[in-house]
């Protein structure tokens, strides 16, 4: 057998040639606590970032002319693509989303992942195959989610050999969240999102669930616009180490406010996950998506 038959498989990663694929997941927030505004605009908050793996995008990066092994299923699952090259015409970009890509391909995080990587290295010739599955303005992070397994995946087909802290660094400069996605697991984050320390979390004998309510997609400004930033009465570190039967009365995300007075019907969803079991139930980040903690 030659070598380009070897089939190399590396933490989710799975590469042929100089072609890598995988399957970016996304997040859910236990807990969102607004504490101020920031100078600079942003706010500081305090949350607890949470991988999810039931949604997931498609995202494959190849270098050069190698072959894609996505392209074809995406033409034939969603006809047209959205499709940008660059300037220079060293980077090309190809998207696929049921509904359409109403953004400008260049403007995709992982385009922008490898720019800013590309302004620090000698990057070879490099394509993007994107899949969209996971919801646009859910709060889920899907788009952070692509950029940061871009980042890992750039730095690993142009054999960079940076650290998970460096490749966190050039998460943070695209997203507040993005940075959580190079770790993937859970992590207490707190400045923008992008302050991150591991967090023992166990959900053993639960199960969680997402639900994405349909035709319903919020701003993260709309979401901000009305917020009373606030310390909490109970820390979140405090809170989130009480029994998961007592998160229903001081687990918080104080985006529901704000959200559920743009969007009532949303509140109806929480209420209907309580009323089918949930322990506790909750909008995950500025919303429009909901998860639901059950007992198994």
């Amino acid at each position: 057998m030659v070598l380009a038959d070897f089939l190399y498989v590396l933490t989710d990663l799975y590469i042929i040639f100089a072609s890598m694929i995988c399957y970016p997941n996304v997040k859910v927030n236990l807990g969102l606590n607004v504490l101020r505004k920031r100078e600079d605009g942003f706010h500081d908050l305090e949350t607890l970032f949470l991988p999810y793996t039931g949604i997931t995008d498609t995202l494959e990066i190849i270098t050069g002319d190698d072959w894609s092994r996505t392209l074809a299923g995406l033409r034939e699952k969603y006809g047209p693509l959205a499709q940008a090259v660059s300037a220079d015409g060293k980077f090309l970009i190809t998207i696929a989303r049921e509904g359409g890509v109403d953004w400008d391909p260049l403007e995709d995080l992982t385009a922008r992942a490898y720019s800013i990587l590309k302004a620090d290295f000698d990057l070879p010739p490099m394509k993007i195959f994107l899949e969209k599955r996971a919801p646009v303005g859910a709060g889920l992070g899907g788009g952070s989610a692509d950029a940061a397994f871009a980042l890992r995946m750039i730095a690993q087909l142009g054999s960079l050999d940076l650290t998970d802290e460096q490749l966190a660094a050039y998460a943070a400069r695209l997203g507040s969240d993005c940075a959580f996605f190079i770790y993937n697991k859970p992590m207490f984050g707190t400045g923008r999102g992008e302050i991150l320390e591991p967090f023992d979390l166990s959900l053993e004998g639960y199960r969680l669930e997402v639900c994405i309510p349909e035709g319903v997609s919020v701003r993260t400004a709309d979401a901000y616009r009305g917020i009373v930033p606030a310390l909490p009465e109970k820390p979140l570190r405090e809170v989130l180490k009480q029994d998961i039967s007592t998160w229903k009365e001081d687990l918080r995300n104080d985006f529901e406010a704000t959200v559920f007075a743009k969007y009532p019907a949303l509140s109806f969803v929480k209420d209907q996950l309580y009323e089918l079991g949930a322990v506790y139930a909750a909008m995950s980040g500025s919303g429009s998506a909901f998860f639901g903690i059950y007992k198994v």
